[in-house]
């Protein structure tokens, strides 16, 4: 898996020093700066401290099966904002070579909200999953025809996807935040199921 991240800290100096910090207890692969600059941190073959208690696809342990990269990016709670092209540019190229290196099917390349649904918002919905799948980084659904939208059937899609279901709200949320980010409410609507069906069906083909 490869596990996309934004730091939420202030600076980047201060996000470098607390994954560098081994009392903080939380780490990453690499570190992408808003120049565009790739740090390398902690070795693939090592666990990096990134993904904390998460759930992709059925598995737990997601440290243990990922890769995670953290984008110097203040965050929700420090002033969000869009991820500078230069970053985005160094993203694709690191990304894409994880990818090919290791075999990763592209819905396996996630954000954090997509693994910690009830804890974690990054790396948001600034962030440009659409321009990354056309690269073979993550998937983006056309909307289907199908839109089922009783209840039941949609938390059965969420959780073909991939998704924790243990708070069905909070991982519809973080489906918008991922593939519908202009509506991040929690709340089922026509383009929100349409969307879902496409992604199922794109998951079902990636088999």
């Amino acid at each position: 898996m490869l596990v996309m991240h934004y730091t939420g800290m202030r600076t980047a100096a201060e996000a470098r020093a607390r994954l560098c910090d081994p009392a903080a207890r939380v780490s990453a692969h690499y570190l992408v700066d808003e120049d565009g600059t790739v740090t390398p941190l902690v070795p693939e073959v090592r666990r990096a401290w990134h993904a904390g208690v998460a759930f992709w696809r059925g598995r737990t342990d997601i440290n243990a099966r990922s890769i995670g990269i953290e984008l110097v990016n203040p965050g929700h709670e420090f002033g969000y904002r869009p991820f500078p092209e230069a970053q985005m540019t160094a993203l694709r190229a690191l990304a894409e070579d994880i990818i090919r290196r290791h075999g990763i099917p592209a819905r396996n390349v996630v954000g954090h909200s997509d693994v910690a649904p009830m804890r974690k918002q990054d790396p948001g919905e600034l962030f440009d999953w659409a321009g990354l799948a056309p690269r073979g980084i993550g998937l983006w659904p056309a909307e289907a025809d199908d839109c089922p939208m009783d209840a039941a059937v949609i938390t059965a899609m969420l959780g073909e996807v991939g998704y924790d279901l243990t708070d069905p709200t909070a991982a519809l949320k973080a489906f918008q935040r991922h593939f519908r980010p202009s509506r991040v409410t929690g709340r089922v609507d026509t383009e929100t199921v349409r969307r879902l069906s496409g992604l199922v069906a794109m998951c079902r083909a990636d088999q």
